[in-house]
């Protein structure tokens, strides 16, 4: 909204240092900074109301040390993220942007599905909260939006680079003179594309369609077919990544501002043709946007952790959870870095494949032997380092390091291929 008025004021009066609205760091800045002070300003605040209200986690007893002291700690904190993700983005991000506003979509489906959840297992006394099936349904639905949108939609458009071996008559040479660089490495004109970017390859573009040219001439046109599947699926893998991941105090948020600033990196060079030419990656018009919206939700995730650090005074519960990350799968697809999402989710995903390799080898021994067996003395992972007696605190920080290790590789990517 801000952008809105103050481009107006520069317009229309002239008006001193409205300019600089239009600078998509300057409002990224702002976007940051504003997302700290309403998570540090709501957050105690709706921390004293939740106590009020005695919307406190129950706490299973699994037999891990310090988990009593945790019962009766405010939930449903996930509220305090989604509105320091969303106050900021509606102030400084231009809303007509097709990626903010799926992005927009994201923050708000997730975050309700997230809020029914936290809501039946607090006010209706039911432990299972929302069933999974329900869940997953609406992590569908949010799925067939991104994907639809994503493939069909024709605001959303790359520009095509252009090989040293491709002939591309002159017309169709975007000319980036007025950019300051005289190379030209994309085509004029933008078009649909369903590319993605592949790491650690020297032609670092893989195309969806390969995925159906078995089907012939034309087959270009059925690639939605494997392209809205796997959107869905990136979504569910890391919005519960993230909800299982969201076990110790700090984790999970911590986890996600470290992904979230990798995403922002990703989202600005990839929107910035200057940045796209020098690192000869994909350019998305408009994309560069985007970075403001991550800014919010970084600055939202460190803001959340001032209360949700060793000691908790609050959890995030489903609310923050799986809105969490829902955003950083949508955000990865929207950038068109999904492939990337092992390296920089490395620790949501490990968190998903302990719970998946548990249960599966427990199911397997007790079918064949009679008597289940684990991999892990707990999953998901972050559970089984607490059985073998580490500090709640040191394992924190350490999947942090972790985490900050995978965001360099993501980044290094960009060149290492």
């Amino acid at each position: 909204m801000f952008y809105y008025l103050f481009t107006w004021l520069d317009k229309a009066y002239n008006f001193p240092g409205a300019g600089v609205f239009q600078y998509i760091s300057f409002r990224a800045a702002f976007a940051l900074i504003t997302s700290l002070f309403i998570s540090l300003i709501i957050g105690k605040r709706l921390i004293n109301f939740l106590r009020s209200k005695q919307v406190g986690e129950t706490i299973r007893d699994l037999g891990l040390e310090g988990q009593n002291s945790k019962h009766g700690t405010p939930t449903m904190g996930g509220l305090i993220i989604l509105a320091a993700i969303l106050i900021p983005s509606l102030l400084f991000a231009k809303l007509n942007n097709i990626y903010i506003i799926l992005a927009l979509i994201a923050t708000v489906w997730l975050g309700i599905i997230g809020f029914l959840d936290d809501y039946i297992k607090v006010f209706k006394k039911d432990k299972q909260g929302l069933s999974g099936r329900v869940k997953v349904l609406g992590q569908i639905g949010l799925g067939l939006i991104v994907g639809i949108t994503m493939y069909f939609s024709d605001s959303i458009v790359i520009r095509e680079r252009i090989r040293q071996t491709a002939y591309v008559p002159a017309a169709e040479v975007f000319n980036m003179e007025s950019q300051g660089d005289k190379t030209h490495l994309f085509t004029k004109t933008p078009v649909k594309s369903t590319k993605t970017t592949i790491p650690f390859f020297k032609n670092n573009e893989f195309d969806y369609s390969l995925l159906v040219s078995w089907l012939g001439e034309g087959a270009k046109k059925w690639a939605w077919l494997v392209f809205i599947p796997i959107v869905i699926f990136i979504i569910i893998a890391v919005s519960n990544g993230a909800n299982l991941t969201d076990g110790l105090d700090g984790l999970a948020t911590g986890t996600s501002a470290i992904i979230g600033l990798t995403l922002g990196v990703l989202a600005y060079v990839s929107g910035n043709i200057v940045f796209a030419n020098y690192l000869n990656i994909m350019y998305i018009p408009n994309s560069g946007e985007l970075a403001i919206y991550i800014s919010a939700f970084v600055g939202a995730c460190i803001g959340f952790l001032w209360y949700n650090s060793f000691p908790a005074q609050v959890f995030m519960g489903d609310t923050g959870s799986l809105a969490l990350g829902g955003i950083i799968a949508v955000f990865a697809i929207m950038i068109r870095k999904e492939i990337m999402i092992p390296i920089f989710c490395g620790i949501f995903l490990a968190e998903n494949l302990s719970v998946v390799m548990q249960v599966s080898w427990f199911k397997y021994t007790k079918r064949k032997y009679g008597a289940g067996r684990r991999i892990f003395k707990m999953s998901p992972l972050h559970h089984h380092f607490q059985k073998l007696g580490y500090h709640e605190s040191k394992i924190v920080m350490r999947f942090l390091i972790v985490g900050i290790m995978l965001a360099v590789l993501t980044i290094v990517t960009l060149k290492i291929r």
